[in-house]
């Protein structure tokens, strides 16, 4: 597995566990907020030393019984090709695993549940399916969005779907149909996007304003929030 970052414990990041958290490198989307972007371009951060994988597992072994979980992100792990057998190694080690996508590979996440290797799935809904492409940065098959989201409902012992909200991936029009796709969702997270960190694409905010406000959050959680069972904004 490429690891482009590790965290060693994490109180946030697994819900109701205390974890640590692999980072992938690599993504398959370009979305200009995204918060990773050496990790979403496949490259280590400057002054950083590639991790190696067994490494990862010596320390996961020392700390058998002292953290519950182990948190999978990215980039975006459903392309690393030994996903599979890299959870099977943390589950043997006793770990419950958390998996964090953006539900471009549908048929990765279906195996990975049937086979009973994922305790939580977190996926990533960046827009209404027409505004994807700006997140993809460029044409895919959305559709396997949508079937994403049907596994995850269908499949996950426990998941939540979640948005960052950045203009003009998301209005309340989009939020409407974001609501009717994922129709009777347990979760659903809206985040505003950070100011002040580092960006994928940096000019994409200063050509316009792309924060929501506070009221504008508000409202479009209130557009969603008759079709999911539990909304909030974190």
């Amino acid at each position: 597995m490429k690891i482009g970052g590790f965290q060693k414990n994490s109180m946030i990041d697994f819900p109701g566990l205390i974890s640590s958290v692999i980072f992938t490198s690599g993504c398959n989307f370009v979305c200009p907020y995204c918060h990773n972007p050496d990790l979403a371009a496949g490259r280590l951060p400057e002054g950083t030393e590639p991790i190696d994988e067994e490494a990862v597992f010596a320390f996961l072994k020392k700390r058998q019984g002292l953290i519950d979980g182990v948190v999978i992100t990215g980039g975006e792990p459903t392309l690393q090709a030994d996903l599979e057998q890299v959870i099977t190694r943390i589950r043997a080690l006793g770990f419950k695993v958390k998996l964090d996508t953006n539900g471009s590979r549908p048929e990765i996440v279906e195996t990975l549940l049937e086979k009973g290797l994922l305790d939580f799935v977190a996926m990533d809904i960046k827009s209404d399916l027409e505004g994807y492409r700006l997140a993809a940065g460029k044409r895919f098959d959305t559709n396997t969005v949508r079937e994403s989201v049907r596994i995850i409902m269908a499949k996950a012992p426990a998941y939540e779907f979640r948005t960052t909200c950045v203009k003009p991936l998301l209005n309340k029009e989009k939020m409407a149909d974001i609501g009717e796709m994922i129709e009777g969702a347990e979760n659903y997270i809206l985040q505003p996007c950070s100011r002040g960190v580092s960006m994928l694409n940096p000019n994409f905010f200063t050509e316009a304003d792309r924060f929501f406000s506070d009221d504008e959050m508000l409202a479009l959680k209130a557009e969603v929030e008759p079709s999911v069972h539990h909304c909030h904004i974190r």
